[in-house]
Parts: C-alpha cells; structure tokens; sequence
C-alpha cells in the first residue's frame, strides 16, 4: 500500500529563519488572514470523514484509541507484550521526540486544507495564498500565559474573514471537537460525551465544560509552571532527566520535560486528562507545539546532547514492552518515505520539518555556542525573571550578554499582515499572578552562606507507581491550611503546585497497566515563591527554612475527577524536601547548582513521606 508521508509543511518564509515561524497562539490571532485561514482549516480538518486517515479523527487517534494500525504501520493489533495500545512513547527516552513528527503531521494537514480554502477567496487571493504558504501550527506558551487566549478557553465563536471578503462569526473548532459519530472503543465517561470537555462539571452524560474553574486552576500553577520550565531549561543536562518523568533527574531537583506536560495534561482534565483520548481535544496541538518549542530551546542550551538509550517502559502500539530504545529507534506511524519511518536522528532541525520557532530568528544556526548565548539570553527574559527576585545583590539579566535580534512583542500590538517579519521577535512573559495576589519580590530576604549572590532553592520531589490508582491523579502541595473540600483545592491560597499522573483508563488497558505495577514517575514541586509568600522568614536558609516547611508543609492526592483520595490507597507515594544551593556570579548566564540537601526530616513520620532512615548519609540522586 501507499502510505501517507510526513514532510511537515511546505513553502512560506519568515525573515531571518530557515523556515516560517510557529507562531504564539496569542499572536497568531492578531493576524487577521493567517487566523482566518487556521480557523476554517481546522474546521474542515475536524468535518471530513473519521474514517478518513488525514481526518482530525484520526490524527488525533494515533495518540490513543481507538487502538487501530495508522497508515498500514504495524500489524492490526499492538504488539505482543505491549501494555498500551496507542502509538505514542510516554514514559520513554522517545517522548519528546515522537510528538516532533506527530505535530508535524498535524501541521501538514492543517496547511493543505488552508491552502485550498486560500484558493477560492474571491478577494486579494495572493494575499491570502502567501498567508497559507506561512501558515504553521501555533503554540500556546502555558509558561509565561498559563491562560491561553478566549478564543482557545472560553469563546464558542469567532470572527475572521471568509473567501468572500467579509468578517464573519463562525463556529468555533479550537473550543472543542464533536465526534460524528463517538467511537465505539471509548470507555465511560467519554462514551457519552458527544465533545471533548475540559475540566468537566461530571461524570455524567450532561456534563460540560467549567470555563470558570478551568481559568482558576491554570492561573492556579502558573507560578509552578514557571519555575519548572526554567529549571528545566537552566538545571538539567542529561537526555534521561530531561525527556521523561521516569525517576532520576540527574541530581537537578528539576522537573523533566514529560513531567511538566503531565500537569498542563492534568490540570485541563476532560479527554486531555487521559492519554487514551487526549489527541482528540484541539487543545492538544496548541499544547504539544509548545513541549516541542521547549526541546528546541533545551537542545540549543545543550548541543550535542540528543536521544540516549532507554526502556520502552509499557510498550506501544508497535513497540514491546521490554524492548531498548534510542536515537535509531522508528518513531513509529510517521513514514518518510514509503519503506522507513522517521527516526530520533533525522529529527534534530525543526527545519527538516518545515518550521522554527521565533526565539532563532537571525541567529547563526551553524554556530552553536553562538545559538546557546543568545537562545540562554532569551530563555532568561522570558522565565527567569520570578527566578531572579530571589538574588538581592545581583541582577542576572544586567549581567547577561546582549543580542541585537531580540525585540520584545507588546501585548497591545496591533495585528500584522502575513508578510514575513522584517526582524525577528520574541514575547517576553509578564510577572507571574495567582488568582489572589502578584507574587511578592524577595529582594528583602537573606542570602545563604556569606557571598550575597548565593540563595538556596528549596523543592518538594514527588515519586509514586504511576499505575497503582488505575487511571489519572495529581499529587498537591500546600503550604498551610488546606480546604476541606478538594474542589477548593486549588484554589486555596496555600495550594503551591502539583505533579500528575497522566494515565490510561480503558478497562482493560488499565488490567495490562497493573502489570508494570512498579513503574514509577517523578516530578517535582518547587517552593522558594510560597516560602517568601507565606512564611515571612526572611531568610532560604536551612536552618530557617526547613523547621517551617516541617510545620506548614502537607500534600493530598485528587483523582481526575476532583475527588480526593485516601493516603493509604497510594502506599508507594514518597515526597522529599531537597535544598539545593545556588550560586550566581557577575557575568554568569545561569545560577550554578551546589550539592543538594536532602531533608527526609521534614516530612517523616507522615503517610507519603520519604521511605527512607534518617541516620542515612545518601548522596543526593544521580
């Protein structure tokens, strides 16, 4: 048979870059013509046929169910000793690499419906065929907007201008996809859900979508959200730590790229909660392009790093369970040709695949160190600023170099045309809120040890069987009273992060799953913002520190559904307080991490504390 073959999208140009930009949802939507275009491709992406292979459907179904061979890749069942029936490699050293053709293919698509819409506009046509040729799949940056936009969260229509030249309202197909019909392969409660839902108000048949809760609760973690993809970003150096949550995260106490996607996943809920259906809310996309930008930006800080050997963990579709992968291993259902699949290796340059990302424009992309200056620069605009209050005698970003092609992007701008920027731009995040209250400056709190420009970092590392509750949860962490109620959860004042589990919750997937009963995940929760928030110490140092968080820090376990869940039905849960001293030089681009400190002290003796005997002298994880 003839197969489908990923190439990405093709034609446009962006000034500066080796392909046309991704470009920010929020700024993608201030392009008249290129957002009139996406709207009504994707659209008509979501209206052809579920049997069709390049449908939204069935996109959206290599991810998870319905469990079916994509494009002749496979055989027609998953294979033997596979604990998951859906093509995607969560869990693995392939996660953030597998996703790379995966939106790639959805971007194709996307272009090719545009491109024929961009032909029957009856009005300037070549403007608008110039606007398709640029169009790419936009990304919604949760790191620095943990809201994204009204026309992705909360607007069931939307204005653009349609072939005749006029401004129309028209369904709109980012808040939510409506099967024709549900597939027969869908468990409860999405069997009866005629679109996918985010943060639903039940389990029931009835259910719809909480826009107000879902706001509260991703304004909820963006201060979380933060400071893990700038630790990320910063901190971890090796493939393993940085590409899944599997346990050992190289001693950074960081978040691992995989672990922070699990708590956009989670946080959003509905089908984006579960892995099995996940590829069907538009969302997804908007989503999966930004954890494909965040391994642009860590790969540029870190050349010549790239997918090392790994687990399959529970198996694929068309991986077994026990088998090893690595950078050679085929990212399966993506052809590149009609006889071989795209691979971990030929995947190292966006532009392989028809796009790149604002952040290169006019860098000198065979110039790493080059790349790893000005992209350390940018990722430090963007994310370290809340980082940053917490050194009183330094200003890193006064003592960063400066680079001539970053430019910030006013929230206010005024809407461009599709023509190619004539310099390259970068958005800049704006001071990181909570629902209550911005969050306070540290600048008034005591560096640690006698050199002003140390400061500890203070994070709450999480561990459990990710299988063992049978389908998705969170871990939170609190620092203070927390409500009774676990719908207030989130919302409480004293709520300071979370780590989710993103599980399968198909019957008898969820049987198989029970089978790596001690697989584990990590991720981590990190605490120096509610420390200067709440505790009114003055000081991050040890001594200080760790008797309060022994007082005031607790954490509860909340299934999907907002319900809460007994300590005792997670007896594999471990939580531990790592201090990690951190050091800033004049001239440095990234505080320098010290030994850590483990403080098994502050959480012993409680259900979900750290299993570990406190006369221990263990080094910090590797």
């Amino acid at each position: 048979m003839s197969h489908f073959i990923i190439t990405g999208p093709t034609g446009g140009n962006t000034q500066g870059a080796d392909a046309p930009n991704r470009l920010e949802i929020n700024d993608l939507i201030k392009i008249q013509d290129q957002f009139s275009l996406y709207i009504q491709a994707l659209a008509a992406m979501s209206a052809d046929s579920q049997t069709d292979e390049i449908s939204f459907f069935q996109i959206g179904g290599i991810h998870g169910l319905p469990y079916v061979q994509w494009e002749g890749s496979g055989g027609s069942q998953p294979v033997s000793g596979t604990e998951w029936g859906g093509y995607c490699t969560h869990g693995s050293v392939l996660f953030p690499t597998w996703h790379r053709p995966y939106v790639g293919l959805f971007e194709q698509v996307l272009q090719k419906h545009a491109l024929d819409i961009a032909q029957t506009y009856t009005v300037e046509q070549q403007q608008w065929l110039a606007a398709a040729a640029n169009l790419r799949a936009p990304y919604w940056d949760w790191a620095t907007n943990a809201v994204p936009p009204p026309e992705v969260i909360s607007k069931t229509t939307v204005d653009i201008i349609t072939p005749d030249g006029k401004t129309t309202t028209v369904t709109n197909p980012l808040y939510q996809y409506t099967f024709h019909p549900i597939d027969p392969s869908f468990p409860s409660p999405y069997s009866h859900w005629k679109t996918t839902i985010r943060n639903p108000t039940s389990n029931g048949s009835h259910a719809t979508t909480d826009v107000d809760g879902l706001i509260s609760d991703l304004q909820s973690i963006q201060s979380d959200i933060t400071s893990s993809i700038y630790n990320l970003l910063t901190r971890v150096n090796t493939w393993p730590a940085f590409s899944n949550h599997t346990p050992g995260d190289g001693g950074s106490s960081s978040n691992s790229l995989e672990a922070i996607h699990d708590e956009i996943h989670g946080t959003i809920g509905g089908q984006m909660g579960d892995p099995s259906v996940a590829g069907f809310d538009p969302i997804f996309f908007l989503h999966h392009a930004n954890v494909d930008r965040m391994l642009s930006l860590w790969a540029a800080l870190n050349p010549g790093i790239w997918v090392s050997k790994g687990p399959a963990e529970g198996g694929t579709f068309t991986i077994g369970a026990n088998a090893t992968l690595d950078a050679s291993t085929a990212l399966t259902p993506f052809w590149n040709s009609q006889t071989a699949y795209w691979a971990s290796s030929q995947a190292t340059s966006t532009s392989k695949l028809g796009y790149s990302y604002p952040e290169f424009n006019g860098l000198d992309m065979g110039n790493p160190s080059a790349v790893q200056a000005a992209i350390a620069q940018i990722v430090n605009q963007l994310y370290g600023g809340p980082a940053f209050d917490n050194f009183p005698a330094t200003n890193l970003l006064a003592t960063a170099p400066t680079t001539a092609s970053i430019q910030s992007v006013p929230a206010s701008a005024p809407a461009a045309s599709s023509a190619p920027a004539a310099t390259p731009a970068v958005r800049l995040a704006e001071p990181a809120t909570t629902k209550d209250a911005t969050v306070p400056e540290v600048a008034a709190f005591t560096p640690a040890g006698s050199i002003a420009n140390n400061i500890y970092d203070w994070a709450a590392r999480i561990q459990f069987k990710k299988y063992e509750l049978g389908g998705s949860f969170a871990v939170l962490i609190f620092l203070g009273p927390v409500p009774e109620d676990p719908a207030q959860w989130r919302a409480s004042p004293s709520f300071v992060g979370a780590t989710h589990a993103f599980v399968n919750s198909v019957p008898d997937r969820c049987a198989n799953c029970r089978s790596q009963a001690d697989v584990k995940a990590e991720g981590f929760v990190h605490l120096n913002q509610a420390i200067a928030k709440h505790s009114n110490l003055g000081s991050f140092d040890p001594d200080v520190v760790a008797p309060y968080l022994k007082r005031e820090l607790s954490w509860r376990v909340q299934r999907a559904d907002k319900t809460a869940v007994p300590l005792s039905e997670l007896p594999s849960l471990e939580v531990l307080v790592i201090s990690t001293p951190l050091s800033l030089e004049p001239g440095a681009v990234f505080p320098v991490p010290g030994d850590a400190q483990h403080h098994h002290d502050v959480t012993h003796g409680r259900q979900g504390a750290s299993n570990f005997r406190l006369t221990s002298t263990r080094p910090p994880d590797k």
